[in-house]
């Protein structure tokens, strides 16, 4: 069917519409190699950055011997069991954010759809506090209800919003609804906790990436392999969803399968990474929207959005540990809320400049 479709469209094209047609997409191909490669560069400096700098500096050559296991018995314990996990946690978390992100915001077509606007992130983290507080439950069980916290917030955010149907601004809105309640109930967790349980949960619910373990990467890892893949696989499908739900249609794509399978996986990606790490604010918010925006289309960008959103963790980490005054250290979350609720505030202050809502 769709080559079909691809065949017939390259038929309609006359001889003399062709040339400037293949220049056009050429050069939209350049600019997206370009910035996949820019992006790529500046990930690979500030992740040499955040192993080389701290209380105990090295040299880029000692930095390189050390990751080949060259180096002294405290250079590798400090890189290797100490950053690097760190790192590479705020890379994974970043990637499945930033995709999480990307898919609810072409899905339901709304710049809003981000899973921490809509409440699902929320509903992880009212899940992870009600087992540290109420049920004491450890890191790895907090992680399990954190995730599924998450999946049951999603199915009931779907569920209220089917109509027949679901329709973005509908699911965008009762969601917001269900993150206000959420909001609710974890205030009234903190509220009976003691003082230091509660400081615990508010760490949490902050967002960090200072606790990384090695089996949480294990996880983020084999759920990116798994999905990514999937998500190569759908791309086809999602743009004809950005085409409108009657053209999809009329070019064979299941509509509402599809766009289930779809949102699934943007939940499965944001309940793995929150498990991790916490609601990381506003990384699946901004992510995609950068990404349009540099390479100036309003195409998917699934892998500029993915290379946006493991930049702009790794940056919010290395800032919250090294670039604040005082020698002061705070959470990843706090740095990317920083970074994100200007532009939220600045979507909400322009989106009816023409007269339409988000």
């Amino acid at each position: 069917m769709w080559g079909a479709v691809r065949a017939g469209a390259a038929a309609s094209v006359r001889p003399a519409d062709a040339a400037p047609l293949a220049r056009a997409r050429a050069q939209r191909s350049r600019r997206s190699r370009s910035v996949v490669l820019v992006l790529l560069g500046a990930l690979v400096i500030v992740a040499a950055l955040s192993l080389a700098v701290g209380a105990y500096s090295l040299s880029v050559p000692d930095l390189l011997r050390t990751l080949t296991g060259q180096g002294s018995q405290s250079e590798n314990f400090i890189v290797l069991s100490l950053r690097l996990p760190r790192l590479t946690l705020a890379v994974l978390v970043g990637v499945a954010f930033a995709l999480s992100g990307a898919l609810f915001q072409t899905v339901l077509r709304n710049p809003l759809a981000s899973p921490d606007i809509i409440g699902v992130t929320g509903g992880a983290s009212a899940a992870a506090v009600f087992g540290m507080l109420i049920l004491g439950f450890g890191a790895v069980a907090t992680s399990v209800a954190a995730f599924a916290g998450a999946i049951i917030v999603a199915g009931v955010i779907y569920l209220l919003a089917w109509r027949g149907g679901v329709v973005g601004y509908r699911f965008v809105l009762i969601g917001v609804g269900v993150a206000f309640m959420v909001q609710g109930l974890l205030g009234y967790l903190l509220s009976r906790a003691t003082r230091n349980d509660a400081q615990g949960a508010l760490l949490w619910l902050v967002g960090s990436v200072s606790g990384a373990r090695w089996q949480d990467i294990s996880a983020m890892a084999v759920v990116l392999l798994v999905l990514i893949p999937v998500i190569g696989v759908l791309s086809a499908r999602l743009r004809a969803l950005q085409l409108g739900d009657d053209l999809a249609r009329s070019l064979g794509v299941g509509t509402e399968r599809t766009r289930l399978v779809l949102l699934v996986i943007a939940v499965a990606l944001a309940a793995t990474a929150t498990a991790a790490v916490g609601p990381l604010a506003f990384v699946a918010f901004v992510s995609a929207p950068i990404a349009r925006r540099v390479l100036g289309t309003g195409g998917l960008a699934l892998i500029p959005a993915a290379l946006v959103g493991a930049l702009i963790a790794a940056v919010a980490d290395f800032t919250a540990q090294h670039l604040l005054p005082g020698q002061l250290e705070l959470p990843a979350g706090i740095i990317t809320g920083a970074i994100g609720a200007p532009y939220l505030l600045w979507l909400l202050a322009t989106s009816n400049t023409t007269g339409k809502g988000a």
